[in-house]
């Protein structure tokens, strides 16, 4: 009588158990999907107010800077203000960076200065923009969905600093006219910038390097010497740090109630930023023409990869201090989405400015939270207050660009990386004088170039060493670094590297010189400490070392295997191969074997 209600009350149970677990897995999903939902269940009072004040600094910073990024890609300066919107509500929905602020950014705006510069004069500029940014936001979301997020390994650290030390060089002189009202031709080559300059000193506009050079000073003023005396008089550090950060914005306006009162765009002809429209524009899909797409591509796939990687470095540094964790490929969806979103809301490429999150993260952002806090208030301006952002002179928004960027140029990690490998430091080299003699593209693509082949070759000649036991004890070390035991009839080889097609044959060669040389060795033993794997033309050279070995009196042996290596290994004909040789469990079992 009970076997059908118990198989009945079974069934419930597992079905019970079944939706709970798919109800687990749906959660599991969402929450990977979109990180917002996880620190936003644990959300307290202390974040929302560190998240509010965090978010108005940081608005107080974008607005001017937003602006000038816009004019640095040669694009009306309400793009950077749209470009601020959208895209950040929309990654930190989907972010997994607690903290990383998104939006224009120097690198990417000057990349997309270059971009539109070499279309023909009939493109809509604007309209290419935005599909700049779809472009390179499908791009890195396409590469998000097929887990990609390991593909900013590809782009090295000497690459990555020569060419940000190059672009803001670039963008220090493409800022050059709106600082000092000289005129630059349009199109211009790095090896006759300096005489340009000297030709153009006599058109120097005198008001407006005027403006452009106090707005300096200020800045740099309020970014060093303030923040100095204000804590040496005990300021509270929030205090300091909002007047700090305000800076920017302190600038704009003493500029602009200075080019109001004096009239000076009609006295001095004083460039300003000029009529912005009122809003925001409708969302629509800029859909580019084929050809023009296809123009835009590479510099779209760049603009994403370099946005990413700046983005995911900054991201990953902060997240270690709070012992956070940043999931790459979210990363991937997440700015590729915010592209997107900045394509169809009228902006331009973003990505995580280094700046700007600083100064997010400073100011006490603890959650995305800030970021939308931010986004609210530039809307806000772009919405109610662009009546008042027109006489902003372009002299001032040059001067928070070159004030910005100039933070960029590092040249102690460029001697650092020279002093500590040379072949570095001129992956470093070439891709610097590639962005600035050839274009940033190429010069981009000669670097990544370069550094891969450095890698090739390093790994076609890995570091092999001759080993020897240190006396009372089971060790092996290098002969040239230490005093060692060793045998006449035994050599020890340790590989520093996997084996593959690239270095098998280099492997081979240095053990038929070393048997040519030394005719009393009987036994070579290839310690595998540092092999993590073998490729197959890396096994069949080692089965015909193995042959050629014992036609010549030797035998080879391995020793200090990895379980992963050797679980592959013995489904090979290599174990039979160098019979009578050995396997051996270490180095040190070998020798008290064979010697």
């Amino acid at each position: 009588m009970h076997g059908p209600r118990s198989r009945t009350i079974g069934l419930v149970r597992d079905n019970g158990r079944m939706q709970s677990e798919n109800g687990t897995a749906i959660q599991r999903r969402i929450r990977r999907w979109f990180p917002v939902t996880s620190w936003s269940r644990k959300y307290t009072r202390d974040d929302l107010e560190g998240d509010l004040v965090a978010g108005i600094i940081t608005a107080i910073l974008l607005v001017p800077q937003g602006m000038a990024f816009a004019i640095l890609a040669g694009l009306p300066a309400q793009v950077g203000l749209y470009a601020s919107v959208l895209p950040p509500i929309v990654y930190a929905l989907l972010g997994t960076s607690r903290t990383l602020a998104v939006g224009p950014v120097s690198v990417a705006a000057i990349m997309v200065a270059h971009a539109l510069g070499d279309l023909p004069a009939d493109v809509d500029t604007l309209h290419a923009a935005l599909t700049l940014a779809l472009l390179a936001g499908v791009f890195l979301l396409f590469m998000g969905m097929l887990g990609m997020g390991t593909i900013a390994n590809f782009l090295s650290h000497p690459v990555l600093s020569g060419f940000i030390n190059a672009a803001a060089l670039l963008i220090v002189i493409n800022q050059l006219p709106n600082l000092t009202g000289i005129t630059l031709p349009a199109q211009w080559e790095m090896a006759d910038m300096v005489q340009l300059i000297i030709d153009s000193i006599a058109s120097t506009h005198g008001i407006t390097l005027l403006i452009g050079i106090a707005s300096i000073a200020l800045l740099v003023y309020a970014s060093g010497p303030l923040v100095k005396q204000l804590q040496s008089i005990g300021a509270p550090p929030q205090r300091v740090t909002i007047l700090s950060r305000a800076a920017p914005l302190f600038v704009v306006l003493c500029a602009t109630i200075a080019v109001s009162a004096g009239n000076l765009t009609e006295t001095a002809a004083v460039d300003v930023v000029g009529i912005i429209p009122q809003g925001l524009p409708m969302p629509s899909l800029p859909l580019p023409g084929l050809e023009l797409a296809i123009e835009l591509l590479p510099a779209a796939l760049l603009i994403g990869l370099v946005g990413y990687v700046e983005s995911v470095s900054i991201a990953k540094a902060l997240a270690n201090q709070r012992r956070q964790r940043i999931d790459t490929n979210q990363e991937l969806i997440a700015l590729g989405v915010a592209n997107i979103a900045g394509g169809v809301s009228g902006g331009m490429p973003v990505a995580g400015g280094f700046s700007r999150t600083m100064v997010n993260y400073t100011a006490g952002a603890r959650t995305q939270f800030a970021a939308i806090v931010t986004a609210i208030l530039v809307g806000a301006v772009a919405l109610f207050f662009t009546p008042l952002l027109e006489n902003i002179p372009k002299a001032a928004l040059a001067a928070i660009i070159i004030v910005a960027v100039s933070k960029l140029i590092d040249i102690k990690a460029i001697l650092g990386i020279w002093r500590y490998d040379r072949v570095d430091g001129a992956v470093l080299l070439v891709t610097a004088l590639g962005v600035l003699l050839v274009g940033i593209e190429a010069g981009l693509a000669i670097g990544i170039g370069l550094s891969l082949i450095s890698f090739a070759l390093r790994a076609a000649r890995p570091h092999v060493a001759v080993l020897g036991r240190i006396r009372g004890s089971e060790h092996f070390r290098n002969v040239k670094r230490h005093k060692v035991q060793t045998w006449p009839q035994l050599l020890f080889l340790r590989v520093d590297e996997n084996l593959t097609f690239a270095n098998a044959s280099f492997l081979e060669s240095l053990v038929n010189n070393k048997l040519a040389t030394i005719g009393e060795i009987r036994h070579v033993i290839l310690v595998l400490s540092s092999v993590n794997a073998v490729d197959t033309t890396a096994l069949e050279v080692l089965e015909r070392l193995a042959e050629s070995s014992k036609e010549a009196g030797v035998s080879l042996h391995l020793s200090d295997v990895k379980g992963p290596v050797m679980d592959r290994l013995e489904r090979s004909r290599l174990i039979k191969a160098i019979a009578p040789g050995e396997v051996f469990l270490s180095a040190h079992l070998a020798a008290e074997a064979l010697g």
